[in-house]
């Protein structure tokens, strides 16, 4: 705030008197001189059961009080159209300040010129030593255009889960190899039982993200070019169809919702299934049956599994940048209760906040972050950082159909073809 030289003495005095004050409780002479306080919209999706969005309004709460200057107003997105919900909010000039949001959202919401990256945001951390708390790769997977176009919060990933009652009966040990899986998945299906449970909707398509990526393949290649019929993509299909062919995979599966996998596989109706890592903690009087798979050696020796890590992102309409920014700072540092309180599936990106207790009490979630999380990959391998085509592929059903037709035991080189050519006139290849 600016004034005149000819103010009066007693302007002055008042102005100072003000000014010593603001001072002395920690606000800037700029926040105790604003009109009012800055409003700041912050959407966030619904990443857990009815806690998490009274958790988040309690960490919103939280900040507010903290900072008076800015005032941060909470909104609870639900994933029922949440893309349209975006896009018209953008298209009528009412898009939040910044948002949680889906895996690609922002990469693909940035293309269409709405969102506006943190490159500022990710120096200052980096110069503060901030950055060093985020586990590897996570923030550099969302660059793109050589832009840092969101800041990671959490991590979705897909883990393989046993019933250790259905291994025990069978005189089981747990399987660390593909072809140990497979065994243990014959050995299992039988009495109306079956080794492997799986479902014809997106969760069904992570099993066979899961299995490219476990066995060194990925959808694209360097070029960010589509490489769905590659050699070690092809191998990986043929062994979950090979498993289909032996009777193992539930034949349900096809028509199952990922709903409908979990709890079969909690009533004891398969052997193995994957999921998240919070599938246990889900599981209600059937969690002490459950097991974590360790990370399964492919048949060239690697290991991998597909993740997400969902993030942060800052909107081209907001009118508030530097506030967005200390918004995003405070609020980063601070989400532990989201998992303490809100019983997030997530996994959190930061060092600080993994090795809470509440990760150590959680063994199955501790072993996921120690042993899944380093090995988990994106549908962008082999290209780096994130690009739109990867919300595209994802989110046009493509690879829920081909999961589908791959449960009822189609010809895979049928399959195939025709997911390929789907795909590619999806991204204009």
């Amino acid at each position: 705030m600016k004034t005149s030289g000819n103010a009066p003495a007693r302007g002055r005095a008042g102005l100072l008197a003000s000014l010593a004050a603001a001072l002395a409780i920690g606000l800037s002479p700029v926040t105790a001189y604003a009109a009012d306080p800055v409003k700041l919209n912050f959407w966030d999706m619904i990443w857990g059961p009815p806690e998490y969005i009274d958790a988040a309004k309690e960490l919103v709460a939280e900040f507010n009080k903290e900072n008076p200057g800015i005032q941060v107003e909470y909104r609870s997105v639900p994933w029922n159209n949440w893309y349209q919900t975006f896009v018209t909010a953008i298209s009528a000039g009412t898009a939040p300040d910044l948002s949680t949001g889906a895996g690609y959202q922002a990469v693909q919401l940035y293309d269409l010129g709405a969102i506006r990256p943190i490159d500022d945001l990710i120096e200052e951390m980096k110069a503060s030593g901030d950055l060093d708390d985020f586990l590897p790769g996570t923030v550099d997977t969302l660059r793109y255009d050589d832009h840092y176009v969101a800041l990671p919060w959490g991590i979705d990933i897909r883990v393989w889960f046993y019933r250790k009652d259905m291994l025990d009966a069978a005189g089981l040990k747990v399987p660390t190899t593909w072809a140990e899986l497979r065994e243990a998945a014959k050995a299992t299906t039988k009495d109306g039982k079956f080794g492997i449970l799986a479902s014809g909707d997106t969760g069904g398509s992570h099993f066979l993200y899961n299995a490219i990526l476990n066995n060194g393949g990925g959808l694209f290649n360097e070029e960010r070019k589509l490489d769905l019929k590659s050699e070690r993509n092809v191998e990986a299909f043929e062994a979950l169809a090979g498993m289909v062919a032996d009777g193992s995979v539930s034949p349900a599966s096809t028509g199952y919702n990922s709903d409908d996998r979990r709890g079969a596989f909690n009533r004891g109706q398969g052997a193995f299934t994957l999921d998240g890592p919070g599938l246990i903690s889900q599981a209600g009087d059937a969690a002490d049956k459950i097991g974590v798979v360790p990370p399964l050696a492919g048949p060239h020796g690697d290991k991998g599994t597909i993740f997400w890590v969902n993030n942060i992102m800052v909107y081209e309409q907001t009118k508030h940048p530097e506030e967005v920014k200390t918004f995003l700072k405070w609020w980063s540092k601070n989400q532990t209760p989201l998992w303490t309180k809100g019983n997030t599936g997530q996994l959190p990106t930061r060092k600080s906040i993994a090795a809470n207790d509440y990760f150590k009490q959680q063994a199955s979630r501790g072993y996921v972050l120690e042993n899944y999380v380093p090995i988990g990959k994106t549908t962008a391998t082999h290209a780096a950082g994130i690009f739109p085509a990867l919300n595209e592929v994802e989110g046009e059903g493509v690879m829920q159909t081909f999961a589908q037709e791959l449960w009822q035991g189609k010809p895979l080189d049928q399959i195939l073809d025709t997911a390929d050519g789907r795909l590619k006139s999806i991204v204009k290849e």
